[in-house]
């Protein structure tokens, strides 16, 4: 069987159709139609070469859904279920050793050091090839963990749980205390920040701040949440008092920056109430070191400071599970469709920020 997929051949440059010619399949191996490939802005950075793990050649893509072509030997989902031709599946897109400190003892195998990571890190110069999602069809291999989905569900809608959404539940699940009666604000509001904010709003935050400088993305965000900020209108020390006049003037419980920025922080600490928690989920890519005063906004205040990094299988359930209990919602949030030799296109509104979400579409 052959699928054409585009290729990364060289950093900065655009990517190339190219055509691959897939036979046996290991064992324990899965063939997916690709039915949907999220277009995630850190693709943005990959192409550029500002993320140390990529090599080229590569397909990149790390947010898919498919439908099963074949299937070498058995496999099951998550669930148990035997997974056959014609199945509708989506899949953790980390691959981790399960013999590591992390994978074993500290059971945190998002860090695991030996992750791989399709579309990120494993390159197409070798058989299966097709490690990517922004190609016709992937292999999912036998480490890969699946999870059958309904077929009543728009691939292109529940795309985004591949990423942003399992990304946005590793986030929420480090949290030590309900979100019930919390103001959350959340710094940015493309996939990751709107996912992040339909979550705390659906596990029971008071009220939700979204902080961004897109109109056409805050007009989105307005529907399911209760202030909306544009930073390109409101300065810094405006947006402190519109979150001071809402928290009785001591600061939101939870800030959560989602913005891909590390300049995020220097604001986002100074909207926290004392004792309060911030969450980095959104930097992604190394970036240059920002000032910190240590003392007056972290010591001080006795606030927990922790980053996010990706995430597993179990946020991955999640973030599918919250997008099937909010389709509406989430089908507001893909904006653009592409065809897949329409990639570098995609690319560039994701650059731009002219789309909130989008998606290549194969049907």
């Amino acid at each position: 069987m052959k699928f054409r997929a585009m290729v990364l051949e060289a950093f900065k440059e655009p990517l190339r159709m190219r055509e691959f010619e897939i036979g046996r399949l290991p064992e324990g191996s899965v063939l997916v139609r690709t039915l949907a490939s999220g277009v995630c802005g850190s693709d943005v950075h990959i192409a550029r070469g500002e993320d140390p793990r990529t090599p080229v050649p590569i397909i990149l893509g790390h947010e898919g859904v498919g439908e099963v072509i074949e299937v070498a030997g058995e496999k099951r989902d998550v669930n148990g279920e035997s997974i056959r031709p014609g199945d509708h599946v989506i899949w953790n897109r980390g691959i981790v050793c399960r013999k590591c400190y992390w994978c074993t003892v500290a059971k945190q195998p998002h860090l695991c050091p030996n992750r791989k990571v399709y579309g990120i890190n494993m390159s197409c110069r070798d058989y299966p090839y097709l490690l990517g999602c922004y190609s016709e069809a992937v292999v999912l291999l036998p480490e890969v963990e699946v999870l059958k989905l309904s077929q009543d569900i728009d691939p292109a809608t529940v795309v985004i749980a591949s990423c942003s959404g399992a990304t946005a539940m590793n986030a929420l699940d480090s949290l030590t205390e309900p979100l019930a009666g919390k103001t959350v604000v959340v710094q940015g509001v493309g996939p990751l920040g709107i996912f992040i904010a339909v979550a705390v709003k659906s596990m029971g935050a008071s009220r939700v701040v979204v902080i961004g400088g897109s109109p056409e993305r805050l007009s989105v965000a307005k529907e399911f949440v209760d202030v909306s900020l544009n930073r390109r209108e409101l300065s810094e020390e405006e947006r402190r008092k519109k979150v001071l006049e809402i928290t009785h003037n001591r600061g939101a419980d939870i800030v959560i920056e989602a913005a891909g920025d590390s300049q995020a922080l220097l604001e986002g600490l100074n909207l926290l109430r004392r004792g309060g928690t911030y969450l980095v989920a959104g930097v992604a890519v190394p970036q240059q070191p920002i000032p910190f005063s240590v003392y007056e906004s972290l010591v001080f205040k006795g606030v927990t400071l922790q980053g996010v990094w990706v995430s597993d299988t179990r946020h991955l359930i999640q973030a599918v599970n919250l997008v099937a209990s909010h389709p509406v919602v989430f089908e507001k949030l893909v904006t653009h469709r592409f065809r897949l030799e329409q990639v570098n296109e995609a690319l560039q509104h994701v650059e731009e920020k002219k789309a909130l979400k989008a998606v290549i579409c194969f049907e």
